[in-house]
């Protein structure tokens, strides 16, 4: 009886139950041996890297049209410099009494006699080539000796004139004859703001100065460049000059 009841326990003979039993032991053995070592500490979490710095953005520059005294865009230098005031008026033509007067008298002769000499001392001491001079003046003689045959006055050397008159306005930052109406009358003030817009009226004041006030506009020219560069450019050519070696000129002494 003994035998048959240890031959027919469920206990022995269901393999079910004996792998349950050997997994609920060898889990036992792990938890005794996590209890027994202890866990390591957690490791410190790691910040992450700096974010590089972006370079800082230059300040954006706006656009403008206007001239400063050496010819540059406003936007570019920041803050404009105040309009220059010419040294004299456009009638003036004997000029002022100071020591610049034996030279505007000058400019008044040759305003009246000899315009394109005139109109290319005035350009050769604005511009900076050697052939300046000659150029202004042949074409300037061609224009005016064409103008007078065909139309019986000079009425084409304005249009080529008048350039000189812009130059010199934007190198010297003078005030031109648009913003000075302008000014005068109050009105207009939205065109003085618009850098594009004003020095266009600009431009078309300086052609209209040239084609009715061409022998005024001329001598005004003249007193303003000689007054501001009193001496006209030199052109040189350089010159090479061999010196002999000091021993060499010695042992020409001797001999």
């Amino acid at each position: 009886m003994t035998g048959n009841q240890e031959e027919s326990s469920p206990l022995l003979d269901n393999p079910e139950t004996i792998e349950k039993n050997v997994n609920v032991v060898e889990e036992f053995e792990k938890k005794n041996n996590a209890s027994a070592s202890p866990s390591p500490p957690p490791l410190p979490k790691q910040s992450p890297p700096p974010k590089p710095t972006p370079p800082p953005t230059p300040p954006q520059v706006s656009e403008s049209y206007g001239w400063t005294v050496n010819g540059l865009p406003l936007g570019v230098v920041g803050e404009p410099v105040g309009r220059m005031q010419w040294n004299s008026n456009l009638v003036s033509c004997l000029g002022r009494q100071d020591e610049f007067w034996d030279s505007d008298l000058e400019v008044c002769v040759l305003g009246t006699v000899a315009p394109c000499v005139l109109s290319g001392s005035t350009a050769a001491r604005l511009g900076s080539a050697p052939e300046t001079f000659t150029h202004h003046c042949m074409t300037y003689n061609a224009l005016y000796l064409l103008g007078n045959c065909l139309f019986g006055w000079n009425c084409l050397a304005p249009w080529f004139s008048y350039k000189t008159r812009t130059v010199l306005r934007r190198q010297f930052n003078l005030q031109g004859n648009f913003e000075a109406l302008s000014r005068t009358c109050g009105c207009l003030g939205s065109i003085l703001e618009d850098d594009l817009q004003r020095e266009q009226c600009e431009t078309m004041c300086d052609f209209a100065t040239h084609f009715f006030c061409h022998p005024c506009s001329l001598c005004q020219e003249g007193r303003e460049v000689r007054r501001r560069l009193p001496h006209a450019p030199f052109h040189a050519q350089p010159i090479l000059v061999m010196v002999p070696p000091p021993e060499l000129a010695m042992d020409r002494d001797a001999a």
